[in-house]
């Protein structure tokens, strides 16, 4: 039985619901009649429901591609402007008790190198990352109530907040931990954490139980419903994310819009980011192990699709994709990328050393965050390290209501436009800070609201004196 506002995930996440989708898809995806309504009602704004989106993922007519490819990114720039978010992750612990096959941090892999950092190798990971710019990190770690309890967690978090660099700091810390209990994520969210982020890797009830065969990870239900505990926790903003390669990409398209379309439902703001990792090599993983590898061109489809179906939600796509793939994705939706990214433990102060590795995944895009920021502002964009939302209580639906009336947009640009400002200041190329600082001068010009405008003009100023941290 499908109930969009169930608590059970086999309710909200209706295994019969999503067969009946894509069947419903298969037989209407070349009528245009359909296809044009999907498409108009898209342009509204409004996002589309999983049984619209499939139809339009379903169909094979390229026109309808192009159409939507130009919407898509109609919608990103109206929404997003030129601004693109930067990350780093932080790997604190591979330790892990799951059976995640899948995953080389799974509990029976006995070559990868297991670490957990100390607060001092925290504290020395944090410097490295100021150090390149970096105003916020997601901190990830396995599961293992012995070797990475939330205590440990919490004190990790604690330590980033308080590690200050000549520069600068990490304004924002999200979280991407193991499910947990509704007490769990009142702690974290007393500790003053950004988004938390959990991965559902499929929504395929029966394949999920077959790629987590034993651990904490194989309760189905109990991952499924860890959003909504988070949000019982007081947990405004949630990410959620398939892993796209484990299951064939439609169900996991569709069940992914099933769950944004329950948090909605039941919580009245749907997911604050959506990821798109597909799987990737890794240390005792072969990718030619799961049969549903996602080509290219349905990968730049699924993102369009999410930006047009869930029009205010942020989009991430890691450096697990190659540069050439991330710029086709940010054309198309993305709003957030990571640079400089570094998935061993420990692996910020020193590169590890191929005997050593405890990386989760090989990165394909392996530049640094300076040669990111330029390439993004060659490409026309604007590289944010904004942390301003989320440090002035706009988050939630609070966000949501600004973003969808369009007045986010007054704080999000020059916000941007002076984080911008610090990291040339601080820590770009001289390159990179004559791009950046063209860039800059021709946005501000462009800012409607004078008075925003002279303010940020006025704070960007004050930098030169060694003032920071300035936002509306």
């Amino acid at each position: 039985m499908y109930n969009v506002k169930s608590s059970k995930a086999e309710e909200f996440i209706s295994h019969e619901e999503i067969l009946d989708t894509l069947a419903y898809a298969k037989a209407n995806c070349e009528n245009r009649g359909l296809l044009d309504q999907i498409l108009a009602k898209a342009a509204t704004y409004k996002g589309l429901t999983h049984r619209e989106a499939a139809v339009l993922l379903e169909c094979p007519l390229p026109e309808y591609k192009d159409k939507l490819f130009t919407l898509a990114k109609e919608i990103k720039n109206t929404i997003y402007g030129d601004r693109i978010v930067l990350f780093a992750p932080l790997y604190l612990s591979n330790y892990c008790v799951n059976g995640c096959v899948y995953c080389p941090y799974h509990a029976k892999n006995r070559d990868i190198s297991r670490k957990k950092l100390t607060q001092q190798q925290v504290r020395d990971e944090i410097m490295a990352l100021t150090a390149m710019g970096h105003k916020r990190v997601v901190i990830e770690a396995g599961e293992d109530p012995i070797n990475n309890p939330l205590e440990y967690i919490l004190e990790c978090i604690k330590t980033i907040y308080s590690t200050k660099n000549k520069h600068g700091e990490i304004r924002r810390v999200n979280v991407n931990i193991a499910a947990c209990e509704v007490e769990d994520y009142k702690k974290l969210h007393e500790a003053g954490i950004g988004t938390y982020t959990l991965f559902q890797e499929t929504y395929n009830k029966e394949n999920y139980e077959a790629l987590h065969p034993h651990g904490p990870k194989s309760n189905y239900a109990y991952h499924t419903e860890a959003m909504d505990r988070a949000m019982q926790g007081g947990i405004d903003d949630v990410g959620i994310g398939v892993l796209y390669g484990l299951e064939h990409y439609r169900y996991d398209f569709v069940g992914l819009l099933m769950h944004a379309e329950h948090l909605e439902a039941v919580y009245g703001v749907g997911p604050h980011t959506i990821s798109v990792p597909r799987i990737c090599p890794a240390d005792d993983i072969d990718v030619n192990d799961f049969n549903n590898a996602v080509p290219d061109d349905i990968f730049e489809k699924i993102v369009a699709l999410i930006r047009v179906s869930t029009p205010y939600t942020g989009m991430i796509m890691s450096t697990r994709e190659s540069a050439t793939m991330r710029a086709k994705g940010l054309a198309l939706g993305i709003s957030q990328i990571s640079g400089g990214s570094r998935t061993s433990v420990g692996g910020y102060k020193e590169e590890e050393l191929p005997e050593d590795n405890s990386a989760q995944f090989d990165t394909s895009d392996r530049r640094t965050l300076d040669e990111v920021v330029e390439w993004l502002l060659e490409l026309g964009y604007v590289p944010s390290f904004c942390t301003a939302c989320y440090r002035s209580g706009r988050t939630g639906d609070r966000f949501m209501a600004l973003a969808k009336s369009g007045q986010i947009s007054n704080c999000c640009q020059p916000n941007a436009l002076m984080t911008l400002n610090e990291y040339l200041i601080d820590y770009a190329s001289d390159t990179t800070k004559a791009t950046g600082q063209a860039v800059i001068d021709n946005q501000l010009g462009a800012i409607p609201n004078e008075v925003i405008k002279d303010k940020a003009k006025q704070y960007i100023k004050q930098m030169e004196s060694g003032e920071r941290d300035f936002n509306f």
